[in-house]
């Protein structure tokens, strides 16, 4: 399918938040169109009718389930429908789309796939809740967690769904796994032939700009499969027609190209963060209990390559990290850098659960004072760096995590060399802003 003017544009009136992304010869076109702006805006492919809506002081955002539900399902109409989403897929008025499209025969809806940590979001990380029957619907529900290619391919067919529908909150770092099941999604209904319908989500902590270092190929995973930075800076709509216009093309002959429709939000800057767009917050991962954790969570998230503790088992994970033997040094020495947008303050907790679990901890709480100069990814490194001169007892995990989570090595070995933040920034400077100049023809907001 190549990405046609109008597809782009979407449709008029209230499917005007519908728009198609195409794969293969329609991605070039993407990157041509981009040059095409919106009055007003900064960035962005140019959009038509209400998909260029904005938010006054008293309007909220509207999301892409909104959108299809306001058009009257018309994109997917004549569909058997699975959905692949969380608790986090709710209305406006938190109702949970499924039993919203369950229960409205304008929706053939025939199966729910669930991705880390459940349908129902009951699981840990790493952890899923298998497959079987939703009890408040009756429908089946497939777990699609480490499932990916063709394995994927043939629980969509099993299914018997024609189109996938995908509806969950990602927060903006690019080892939050969500992204990645959309991905796989996207390459698995390639490969089976079905379409895929992405209803779009704010991105938490704004869409201003990309941070971080790019993920290098030889380090791929479920927590970073493609060359993207760290901190994205983009909705899973935006992400998804990156996905098919720059990646999943490159997937060979055999691959179909992606059926790809991305109903738009109206209403979303880039410049919002989640608690001023109206919505209500549901936590998309049992340690993601509020927007301050996905504010600070694509810095502090690096800790998991440590035998650092980054706040699991505690009120404020990601914003409370340490460990036993960790004293007030750390906090002085990262508070020290003066770091735009935060400050390190001393701070002791007990882990009920993972990392020193049930032990007294030293270390560092973050305060963030300033969202717009915050950078997450250089506090982040800050507190590697910091850790590393001021407590005996740090260590990389064996595995080296890390280099999973950055995307390469080369954190951890500068780090390791003494080197400092603006040093180790410094080192993924070309790559992201190459990074930043391919995902502006992606974006979709003003």
């Amino acid at each position: 399918m190549t990405l046609t003017r109008r597809g782009l544009l979407g449709l008029a009136g209230a499917a005007g938040a519908a728009g198609t992304w195409g794969a293969g010869a329609g991605a070039p076109e993407a990157r041509a169109l981009s040059a095409v702006r919106s009055p007003g805006s900064a960035t962005g492919p140019a959009t038509a009718g209400p998909a260029t809506a904005t938010a006054g002081p008293a309007e909220r955002v509207r999301t892409g389930f909104e959108r299809l539900a306001a058009d009257g399902y018309a994109a997917l109409a004549g569909q058997r429908v699975g959905v692949v989403t969380n608790p986090t897929g709710i209305t406006a008025d938190a109702r949970h789309l499924v039993d919203v499209l369950h229960a409205d025969e304008r929706v053939d809806l025939v199966a729910v796939f669930g991705p880390e940590h459940g349908f129902r979001g009951t699981a840990q990380a790493g952890g899923s809740e298998g497959t079987g029957r939703d009890p408040a619907t009756g429908l089946p529900v497939y777990d699609t967690y480490g499932k990916s290619g063709q394995g994927l391919a043939d629980v969509f067919t099993a299914a018997g769904v024609d189109t996938v529908v995908f509806d969950i909150q990602d927060v903006g770092a690019r080892f939050y796994t969500y992204i990645w099941t959309l991905y796989d999604c996207m390459r698995a209904a390639a490969l089976a032939g079905k379409a895929v319908v992405v209803l779009d989500r704010p991105n938490p902590v704004g869409g201003v700009r990309a941070a971080g270092p790019v993920l290098r190929r030889p380090y791929a995973s479920f927590v970073g499969r493609e060359p993207i930075s760290l901190a994205h800076g983009m909705t899973a709509g935006e992400l998804a027609g990156l996905f098919a216009g720059e990646f999943l093309r490159e997937s060979g002959p055999a691959v179909r190209p992606v059926r790809l429709r991305v109903v738009r939000m109206t209403g979303w800057r880039r410049e919002s963060f989640f608690d001023g767009t109206g919505l209500p917050w549901v936590p998309p991962s049992p340690n993601m209990p509020t927007p301050a954790t996905a504010l600070a969570y694509a810095g502090t998230c690096l800790l998991e390559g440590t035998n650092l503790s980054e706040g699991r088992g505690t009120a404020t994970p990601f914003e409370l990290v340490g460990a036993e033997g960790v004293d007030r040094r750390w906090a002085e020495a990262a508070d020290a850098l003066g770091l735009p947008g935060v400050w390190f303050r001393e701070a002791y907790f007990t882990p009920s659960f993972s990392k020193h679990s049930g032990r007294l901890c030293g270390g560092v709480r973050l305060i963030v004072h300033d969202r717009e100069a915050f950078d997450p990814v250089r506090a982040g490194i800050g507190l590697l760096v910091t850790a590393r001169r001021t407590w005996s007892g740090f260590a990389w995990r064996a595995d080296h995590w890390i280099d999973r989570l950055t995307g390469s090595d080369r954190v951890r070995v500068m780090v390791d060399a003494g080197a400092g933040v603006e040093e180790i920034a410094a080192d993924w400077a070309a790559e992201l802003a190459g990074f930043a100049a391919l995902r502006e023809g992606y974006l979709l907001y003003p």
